[in-house]
């Protein structure tokens, strides 16, 4: 592993760092925020999972969660959104590719080799992050943005167990529903559908649910609400009467302006999860 950057913020360190990854097969970079309290000993960790077109720095700079959680103790990780390098293929389009990896495991070429987002996720740097980082990995919550917010919500609901909170902004909510899902799962997963729901928070809800409290939150001026599809899995919390807090903010676009403003809600919603014991 690389230090490329450490700077000092709110009493803590956040820091980018480089690594060789054996799941995606190219350098991967991602940021660490470690509160002061790291120094003494492990810290709960919360992931933030970025959108489309994003890098581990999107987050890192202008969601403002090094604040909130510096306030609570709380170690933030931001994992770029897909493998990088000029040996790992790409898409002209936006949202498949470099900046898109949805957080799967591609099983179809061109991508199978490098787009192993969702074993980096879940195995590979969870386990770099407790080798070398004052970690409690007994503690760890995630949330996401978008595509980040679908990465979330089908981790922790894959993963039971793991997170003690899920929560998401935006989210891309029922993708085997929807332009934002379909098109990428085809072209990741290929075109047996059955393969899909694994990766569908809607799905998933409707299904197994989530062994802890989940919180969203959806602009309801986003542009890209008929993609989001909030309303299928706002239907499927509500059926299965899952612990969760569903909100839509008046007047808020899918942008970073619209993750700042409730960042501190979402890390106090994770504090108190991660301290409940």
């Amino acid at each position: 592993m690389t230090t490329i950057s450490e700077n000092t913020s709110f009493q803590g360190i956040q820091g980018v760092y480089a690594h060789t990854s054996t799941s995606c097969k190219c350098d991967m970079t991602f940021g660490l925020f470690l509160p002061e309290e790291a120094k003494q000993g492990p810290v709960p960790l919360l992931w933030f999972l970025s959108g489309l077109t994003c890098t581990h720095e999107n987050a890192m700079t202008k969601a403002g969660a090094q604040a909130w959680a510096a306030e609570h103790g709380i170690a933030v990780v931001f994992p770029d959104t897909s493998p990088r390098g000029q040996d790992v293929p790409d898409d002209d389009a936006y949202d498949l590719g470099k900046g898109a990896g949805f957080y799967v495991n591609a099983t179809q070429g061109p991508w199978q080799t490098h787009f192993q987002m969702w074993d980096y996720i879940a195995d590979e740097l969870p386990a770099l992050l407790s080798e070398n980082f004052a970690l409690d990995m007994s503690r760890q919550a995630i949330c996401g943005h978008s595509m980040g917010g679908h990465g979330a919500l089908t981790l922790a609901m894959n993963l039971p167990g793991r997170f003690t909170s899920v929560s998401a902004f935006a989210p891309i909510a029922n993708p085997t529903n929807s332009d934002w899902g379909r098109k990428q799962l085809s072209a990741y997963l290929g075109t047996d559908e059955e393969t899909w729901g694994k990766y569908d928070a809607t799905l998933l809800m409707a299904e197994n649910g989530f062994d802890g409290p989940i919180l969203i939150d959806q602009g309801t001026n986003d542009q890209f609400l008929d993609l989001l599809k909030p309303e299928a899995l706002a239907g499927a919390l509500a059926k299965r009467r899952q612990n969760g807090i569903f909100r839509m903010q008046p007047g808020y676009d899918h942008s970073y302006f619209f993750i700042s403003t409730f960042m501190e809600d979402h890390v106090a919603f994770h504090a108190d999860a991660l301290y409940a014991d």
